[in-house]
């Protein structure tokens, strides 16, 4: 099926309502989650082998250092806000064919936009309240997205 609407070059739909509102195909939940789960083991890993065997001695320094897992993080953080605001995919995302625009222009967000969404993202998934408000709204948008201004949409 992806092959399909790859073939036709769809793209995120998009119409106007008589409230002038834009309307989008939106990105299933399990999407959502693999293409996580994808950037995590692309994205986050190697920095943290990185930062384990390159710029640590090993294992057990990195476990007793406390700024380690923070600085992964950062860097993380860093390339992930870089990605979505210059190309609005992470490699996950690419590979799940979604894609994060602002939720008003429909163009791909600023890079205030993705570090405040990453930010966001951090403290609602702390607690995990703000990844299950998406599974309850028909527009599936995290908390992170409605206080970003952004939403995910299917391409």
């Amino acid at each position: 099926m992806r092959f399909r609407k790859l073939k036709q070059k769809t793209k995120p739909t998009k119409q106007d309502n008589k409230r002038n509102k834009t309307v989008y195909k939106y990105a299933s939940t399990p999407d959502r989650i693999k293409a996580f789960i994808t950037d995590m083991f692309m994205i986050y890993i190697p920095i943290l082998y990185f930062i384990t065997y390159v710029v640590m001695d090993g294992k057990d320094e990195f476990v007793s250092s406390t700024l380690a897992p923070l600085l992964g993080v950062v860097l993380y953080g860093l390339i992930y806000t870089i990605l979505l605001c210059k190309f609005g995919q992470t490699p996950g995302k690419k590979a799940y064919q979604i894609k994060v625009l602002d939720a008003i222009t429909g163009k791909n967000i600023t890079l205030f936009q993705a570090l405040f969404r990453f930010i966001s993202f951090l403290f609602s998934a702390t607690f995990l309240l703000g990844l299950l408000v998406g599974l309850y709204r028909k527009d599936r948008r995290s908390l992170h997205d409605l206080m970003a201004g952004t939403v995910v949409v299917a391409l």
